[in-house]
């Protein structure tokens, strides 16, 4: 399987097909960070990442609103102080699609230049 992170996201109509319960635990062995819940009966990726301060959290949350518009996917995201969450789903199937997955991986790259800190 290609790696998630060197994938780019496809343009998402309503009807597209949601990812089976096996291609998603596929997926996910490439975003074990990650876990589905389900709001409303809607399955999202959801993850908080943890930062020293407001600061690096809200530098972080840029960086991640940059690869969205970059994307033209976009999270919910939840800045506070030294943290951040991050949920990825597909508004237009109301539910998970292989670009949420490419999103998350891509996600954990931002941060893992802010782990190194």
């Amino acid at each position: 399987m290609e790696e998630l992170t060197q994938q780019k996201c496809e343009v998402c109509h309503a009807g597209a097909p949601k990812v089976t319960d096996e291609e998603a635990a596929n997926y996910q062995k490439q975003v074990p960070g990650w876990i589905i819940m389900e709001h409303d009966g809607v399955k999202r990726l959801e993850r908080v990442f943890k930062f020293k301060d407001f600061i690096s959290a809200l530098s972080f949350t840029q960086k991640v609103g940059r690869l969205a518009e970059d994307e033209g996917h976009h999270p919910a995201l939840l800045t506070e102080w030294g943290s951040v969450g991050v949920a990825w789903w597909t508004h237009k199937i109301h539910g998970l699609h292989r670009n949420d997955f490419i999103m998350a991986a891509k996600t954990d790259e931002i941060y893992k230049d802010f782990a190194a800190m």
